[in-house]
């Protein structure tokens, strides 16, 4: 029998194509620099050298790329090994500026203390033990360094009445402003499944992920709701209306 572990794992990397074609149209247009701007904007300051990048659950590399273009010092990780494939393939130009690790989110093999700056995107859902995650990136996370980590509650709708109603409106809305329907494209039955068993699929988020950094023991924790607006196009604001992006950051 498989793990939930080893689920997520085969997921994503038979999602791993079709998720890379997503990213690599963002690389291609205004997003790279709407989420550069949004990062820098609350990255941490370092003097004399360049800042020190973790991305966490890079997929195919869109977040280790955007921080690569700023010339920054990153370090990229994925537990699956076709997304790092992808990863690789879509830095071109900056391949050899990325340091690309296959590792787990739950176990990072690094020293403590090593990184200014962790960004991560669409990962915490996907956890097992999103709580122990949490405390292993405080320890590799320098003194002031900080997390900027940006999720929604993409599966609360399987456990709450009232959000599965507005998944399924999203649907409607989808199809009436004709745009794809990007769950029309996705196994979604494999996904929900797997989701079912995921703690943070039936957590009011980010409510948690702020008790939980607080308990970690990092310094300070804040949350900004509806980033979707910012770095979402028209047809994802469709589609994603009931599960609304939120940033939380915190710093050690």
């Amino acid at each position: 029998m498989e793990n939930i572990l080893e689920k997520v794992e085969n997921y994503w990397d038979k999602r791993s194509e079709g998720y890379s074609e997503v990213n690599v149209a963002e690389l291609n247009s205004y997003k790279m620099d709407v989420w550069k701007e949004l990062i820098n904007r609350y990255k941490p300051a370092v003097i004399g050298r360049k800042l020190k990048v973790l991305d966490i659950g890079t997929g195919p590399g869109f977040f280790a790329i955007t921080m690569a273009s700023c010339g920054y010092d990153v370090t990229a990780v994925d537990y699956t090994d076709a997304m790092l494939h992808k990863a690789k393939q879509n830095a071109g130009y900056y391949r050899n500026q990325i340091n690309f690790m296959q590792m787990d989110a739950h176990h990072l093999s690094f020293a403590d203390n090593s990184f200014d700056l962790i960004v991560t995107r669409n990962l915490t859902w996907n956890l097992e033990r999103p709580d122990e995650a949490y405390k292993e990136w405080h320890r590799v996370l320098a003194p002031g360094g900080r997390i900027l980590n940006f999720d929604a509650n993409w599966y609360l709708h399987l456990y709450d009445g009232e959000k599965r109603q507005e998944y399924f409106n999203d649907r409607i809305k989808s199809e009436e402003a004709g745009v794809n329907d990007h769950y029309i494209k996705t196994d979604t039955k494999a996904m929900e499944e797997i989701a079912m068993n995921l703690p943070l699929s039936r957590t009011m988020r980010p409510q948690w992920d702020a008790a939980i950094l607080i308990n970690t023991g990092f310094n300070k924790v804040m949350v900004e709701q509806g980033i979707g607006a910012v770095v979402w196009d028209q047809e994802e604001q469709i589609n994603y209306a009931s599960t609304p992006m939120f940033m939380i950051f915190a710093e050690k």
